[in-house]
């Protein structure tokens, strides 16, 4: 009769009726998701959710509504001085009139300083950033343990000069107090 009814079917009705009762909180909760999503902001971060809000609205706008043309025709013009100042060009006067010149325009990609690197070019140049890299980190280790040893030189100074003076008897092999009571003395004296 309980053939095939061991922990494992056990466990899996057990696995069963946890799920059920989950779809069941499941359907009661409902209700209440739909509230989550309206636009109730806590009052001490109200303003920081609207003005994100409004910046988005900003970014949805087409960046050429707001624009007059006549601040259309600038930027253009501007953009072309832009682009012609990275080109190359060249006078040539014209056959017959001296006064009349012909420019002749390259463009960056049309000039050899600006053709496409090759990847052993970008290979010899991450290189270098790297190497650099590793140097900078190389002095500022360096630069740092030569602060801690000087921090730790002049640390174990004064400890041999407190020692000194702490540890100097008298004729008679007893510690001086007077001396202590000065060491004690100047050290208050530069802590205030």
């Amino acid at each position: 009769v309980f053939s095939g009814r061991g922990f494992a079917f056990r466990r899996k009705q057990k696995i069963e009726r946890q799920y059920r009762k989950l779809l069941k909180k499941g359907r009661k909760v409902h209700p209440q998701q739909d509230n989550q999503f309206t636009d109730t902001y806590p009052e001490h971060l109200k303003h920081l959710y609207l003005a994100e809000e409004e910046m988005l609205k900003k970014r949805r706008r087409a960046p050429d509504d707001s624009v007059l043309p006549e601040e259309k025709i600038n930027k253009a013009v501007d953009s072309f001085v832009l682009e012609m100042m990275r080109c190359h060009y060249t006078v040539l006067p014209q056959d017959g009139d001296e006064n009349k010149a012909k420019i002749i325009f390259f463009s960056p990609e049309e000039s050899g300083k600006f053709k496409k690197k090759t990847s052993n070019q970008k290979a010899k140049e991450e290189y270098e950033k790297i190497k650099a890299e590793r140097a900078r980190k190389k002095e500022e280790a360096e630069k740092r343990k030569q602060q801690r040893e000087a921090a730790q030189r002049l640390y174990k100074q004064k400890k041999m000069e407190a020692y000194k003076i702490l540890s100097k008897k008298t004729k008679r092999g007893q510690p001086n107090l007077n001396l202590q009571m000065e060491f004690l003395l100047q050290k208050i004296q530069q802590n205030t």
